[in-house]
Parts: C-alpha cells; sequence; structure tokens
C-alpha cells in the first residue's frame, strides 16, 4: 500500500493507469491476476485513508478512472509539489537579477528537504525514477542558492558549509570551485590554493583525471593576484626614485 500511495501522490492530479502500477509493484513479473491485486491493494488504501482522522479527506480525493486511479490535491498540499515550484520561483528571480529575492525563496525550498525522498519506503523502478528526479532537482536547489549567496558577498558564511558538502561529494568539481573562490575572496588564498591542490589530488587517485579548465582558471587568477601583490610591496617609492 505503500508503493501506491507514494506513486499516487507523487503523480497528484493525473491518472495513474493499471500498467504504471504493475510495473512499480512487481517490475516486469506481475502475478496472473495483477489487475485484481492492485484493485485490492486501493480499496484497502482507501480504507485505511478513510480511518484516519488526518488521511480522511485524501480517501475522498481518490477516485477510480476508466485506466487507472486519480488523487486530487492542491499543491501546497505537498511539500515535493511546493519544493519544485519554488526552486523554480528562485531560479527565474536570480536571472532577474533579484538576487536577494532569488536567495530567499530557494532556502525556503530547501528548508522543505528533510532528507533523501522516500527514504521510509521499498521504491521500485518507478518511484525510483521519481527520486532521482526530485535529487537533481534538489542538488540543482543547493547549487542555486550557493550561487546567490555568493554574489550576495557572503564568501565566509558559505566556506564551512562547502566544506561539508565536498565531504559528502568529493567528486563534486562545482563545490570544488565554489569553495576556492568563497577562500579566494575571504582573503584566505593559500587556503584557497591547498582547496584547488586537494581537487587536483582527489581527481587524479579516483579518476585519472586533471581539474577543469574553471577550476584552472581560478588557480591562475589566485598567483597572477598574489603576483600583482608581491610587485606592489617591493616597488620602489616615488621620493627614492632618481630624477631626470
Amino acid at each position: 500500500m505503500r508503493k501506491v500511495l507514494a506513486l499516487l501522490l507523487l503523480r497528484a492530479n493525473q491518472v495513474v493507469d493499471v500498467d504504471t502500477l504493475a510495473e512499480e509493484l512487481w517490475d516486469d513479473r506481475p502475478p496472473q491476476n495483477g489487475t485484481g491485486t492492485i484493485r485490492t491493494h486501493v480499496y484497502h488504501l482507501r480504507r485505511a485513508l478513510a480511518q484516519d482522522p488526518a488521511t480522511r479527506e485524501l480517501a475522498e480525493m481518490l477516485t477510480t478512472e476508466r485506466t487507472g486511479y486519480l488523487l486530487r490535491l492542491q499543491p501546497e498540499q505537498l511539500d515535493a509539489t511546493l519544493f519544485t515550484e519554488y526552486v523554480e520561483q528562485g531560479r527565474a528571480l536570480l536571472r532577474q537579477d533579484r538576487v536577494e529575492d532569488a536567495a530567499r525563496r530557494l532556502r525556503e525550498a530547501l528548508g522543505l528537504w528533510r532528507g533523501r525522498a522516500l527514504a521510509n519506503t521499498s521504491v521500485g523502478p518507478v518511484l525510483a525514477r521519481h527520486v532521482t528526479y526530485l535529487d537533481e532537482v534538489h542538488h540543482h536547489a543547493l547549487e542555486l542558492r550557493i550561487e546567490a549567496d555568493m554574489l550576495l558577498g557572503r564568501h565566509r558564511e558559505l566556506v564551512p558549509e562547502l566544506r561539508s558538502l565536498i565531504a559528502t561529494n568529493p567528486l563534486n568539481e562545482w563545490y570544488h570551485d565554489q569553495l576556492i573562490t568563497a577562500l579566494h575572496r575571504s582573503g584566505r588564498r593559500g587556503e584557497a590554493l591547498a582547496a584547488f591542490h586537494d581537487l587536483r589530488r582527489v581527481l587524479n587517485e579516483e579518476l585519472g583525471l586533471e581539474p577543469s579548465q574553471e577550476a584552472q582558471r581560478l588557480q591562475h587568477e589566485i598567483l597572477m593576484a598574489d603576483s600583482r601583490r608581491g610587485a606592489r610591496a617591493v616597488a620602489v617609492p616615488a621620493r627614492f626614485r632618481a630624477v631626470s
């Protein structure tokens, strides 16, 4: 029943046909009377929802259609729907250069994320695709929010978060690039160069690859900044220059 409910929720306001339910429940090995078994699952699901005051409304919104089953919901009734809508709004605001508003909306979206989607459900092939999609949207939302915070100059605040993200996603070059940039813009050039070398080491050990051109550009930018700073430090004051 849990799989059936999860699929109906994630495809709210769409008819979920019997074949899709069968694929989720049994993959390519449905029982002989699969349609009857699905009908029984939905019957028990509707009954369980109706018995609980907290979910009674859902039971009334679950209808049988000609080709399958339909669960009608308002967008605000499902976190997954709100989450994807907020992410899209945040992306639109960022494109409009409304950076502060974008960061706020993306934080609201990420605040709805309470761990991996359907973590308490044993997913089949259909739900697995939904989980993958939601994970991708989550990662994109996180990148957009970090981008907005970088534009707002919150470099120092981002450093601990980026280190944590790299610890769990060591092969994500984008996170490494943001950490290098955040450290550099915080005046921590030595740590920024160390972060670049950490990226080079991880990529070489794990994949036999060199950092991307973007990461190498960041390294070059830091080195050039140090070079210019050094040149300024040894410049001869004007009062000591020879007068022609």
